[in-house]
């Protein structure tokens, strides 16, 4: 069998940043051998500038709204991109297909090697089933009403039995998933975390100061969104609780939860987080950043240093290309350097290789170089004083 050697500046392993004196040895297939010293590595050993690391993991994608860039403006707020994406999301199978498509061969281009894709049609399954990324579908269910809370439901079910018959790279790779706090019945909620299975569910979480305004004061710029929708909210009563704490009671200590965006997280939310963990009430929590697309969005960024500060793992998305101009998670630790230079590159490449492998549960196979995973090998170039700027480019070596 041959072997190929790669060495470069620094080496990712997954966990930690090694400097020159490595070696990266993969059999002919991509499957990792070993990392070892350049003095036991031999001959034919090829060399690289910059870092060589495992590939990206996106944990938070719209695949299905590809069809949608360029058509939604930037920094309208929440309220009114949600509405031009429920306004302009149809479009004919064709072009709809092709955006696919498209949109999935620029994640490849750009490194990733697995995505969690929200899903709420089965219109991306024809392209999954091809095999060029490995994804966790998270069918996606919304309903406010608890009156619809069954009629949704059973759609939700009928597309993730769509999936989970035709899509099974790997095993166990689909999930019922609610939408947000503001958008599914408690009804709903119950019915979506007890479908059987359910191990690995996702959420949208905070994007905006209005999602609190509602729950908790049945106030604020949502109350124009349902008006709009011409969704009468009589029966809802607010909670009084932010979205984090409202909804957290409803998971399972034995699921696990990736939280996307948590722009408006707080301190509060972290406390009543850590109270309900040291309990061990609640599932395994994972914080998703989508930072370009909080930005294309509202302008607005998570508090990032917060959310570190928590000690609870951290992973990217890169959202949908309806709220981003790409699907590039170096895009994403790009902007998160930019905004947060405190931040650093071992902790930004882990986030976008080994947590996001576990967040969506294929770190047997992906996020680290370990032996006998295949998960892809990316040189990163143009890294300054250890940090990742402007210039920096990603290239797929294996």
């Amino acid at each position: 069998m041959s072997y190929r050697k790669l060495r470069a500046a620094q080496l990712f392993t997954g966990n930690q940043l090694l400097d020159n004196s490595y070696v990266l040895i993969l059999d002919e297939l991509g499957i990792i051998e070993a990392i070892v010293p350049v003095d036991e590595a031999g001959p034919d050993i090829e060399q690289f500038e910059g870092i060589l690391t495992p590939g990206f993991i996106n944990c938070h994608s719209h695949l299905e709204l590809s069809h949608m860039k360029d058509l939604v403006p930037e920094n309208t707020g929440m309220i009114d991109f949600i509405l031009s994406i429920l306004k302009q999301r149809h479009s004919s199978e064709e072009l709809i297909y092709l955006a696919i498509e498209k949109a999935e061969s620029e994640m490849l281009l750009n490194g990733i090697v697995a995505v969690g894709d929200i899903c709420n049609t089965t219109n991306t399954l024809l392209q999954k089933k091809k095999g060029n990324l490995f994804y966790h579908n998270f069918l996606e269910v919304s309903g406010f009403s608890p009156s619809i809370a069954e009629e949704r439901f059973n759609t939700g079910v009928s597309n993730f039995n769509s999936f989970a018959q035709q899509y099974s790279i790997p095993v166990e790779s689909n999930s019922i998933v609610p939408h947000a706090p503001y958008s599914v019945s408690p009804l709903l909620f119950n019915m979506l975390v007890n479908f059987p299975g359910n191990h690995l569910l996702t959420m949208h979480n905070q994007e905006c100061i209005d999602e609190e305004e509602l729950l908790m004061n049945k106030k604020g710029d949502f109350l124009r969104l349902y008006k709009e929708l011409g969704i009468d909210l009589s029966f809802f009563e607010p909670s009084g609780f932010s979205c984090l704490q409202g909804i957290l009671p409803y998971f399972k200590k034995n699921q696990t939860l990736i939280l996307v965006h948590n722009v408006t997280t707080s301190k509060e939310d972290i406390n009543f987080l850590k109270s309900l963990d040291s309990s061990l009430q609640i599932p395994q929590v994972y914080f998703c950043l989508c930072a370009n697309a909080n930005l294309y969005i509202g302008n607005l960024l998570p508090n990032v240093d917060l959310l570190l500060q928590s000690n609870y793992p951290i992973v990217l998305g890169t959202d949908s290309l309806a709220s981003n101009h790409q699907l590039s998670i170096l895009e994403e630790m790009k902007t998160l350097q930019h905004y947060f230079p405190t931040i650093e590159l071992e902790q930004l490449l882990q986030w976008a290789t080994l947590n996001g492998a576990k967040a969506l549960q294929l770190d047997e196979m992906l996020g680290s170089f370990e032996k006998g995973k295949k998960p892809g090998v990316l040189h990163i170039k143009n890294i300054s004083d250890n940090k990742i700027g402007t210039n920096s480019m990603v290239q797929r070596i294996i």
